[in-house]
């Protein structure tokens, strides 16, 4: 059996592009949308914000409650998306 390494940042890029495409999502999907759209998920069902920043990898809190501030309305909707019909 081949032995791999980890797959390079630029590789997940492209997975995550690929799949947004062919979800025909409506926008451009980035990697890092899925990290910021965890800490989302994880705030809007109610987990502490310093589980949260630990997950993240956030050393200040403050970088944390930003991230939060400024990205929970950037995902309203996203659930939204027709999946019956995506194209």
């Amino acid at each position: 059996m081949a032995q791999y390494g980890p797959l390079a940042q630029d590789t997940i890029g492209g997975i995550v592009e690929r799949a947004g495409e062919k979800a025909c999502l409506p926008f451009r999907v980035h990697a890092h949308m899925l990290r910021h759209g965890t800490g989302y998920y994880l705030a809007n069902r109610g987990t502490d914000t310093r589980t949260i920043q630990s997950y993240l990898g956030h050393k200040n809190i403050q970088h944390t409650v930003v991230t939060l501030n400024l990205h929970l309305p950037s995902f309203r909707g996203f659930g939204m998306i027709n999946v019956e019909n995506p194209c």
